[in-house]
């Protein structure tokens, strides 16, 4: 368990150093398992539809759900992997 932590660590720290910016829907994908991965299912009010990135946010973690953390970890360090 503890590996996966640290890989998971590594990839935060690499998706800061990626060669090209991704595009919006993998930032969004890449933000939705970060947070289900750390915090687990989303249980936060759905923003206003007029306020469209934290909708759009709120979307991409409520898409995660019923993702444990450990599977949450591990596609987002491959999802990270695959980008560099």
């Amino acid at each position: 368990m503890s590996d996966l932590n640290a890989l998971f660590e590594a990839a935060q720290a690499n998706s800061k150093l990626l060669a090209e910016r991704p595009d919006n829907p993998t930032l969004l994908k890449i933000y939705g398992l970060f947070k289900q991965a750390t915090q687990g299912d989303n249980t936060e009010k759905k923003p206003s539809f007029s306020d469209i990135v934290a909708r759009a946010k709120w979307d991409a973690w409520t898409a995660q759900k019923g993702l444990r953390a450990d599977e949450a970890k591990q596609k987002y360090i491959d999802l990270i992997e695959s980008l560099r």
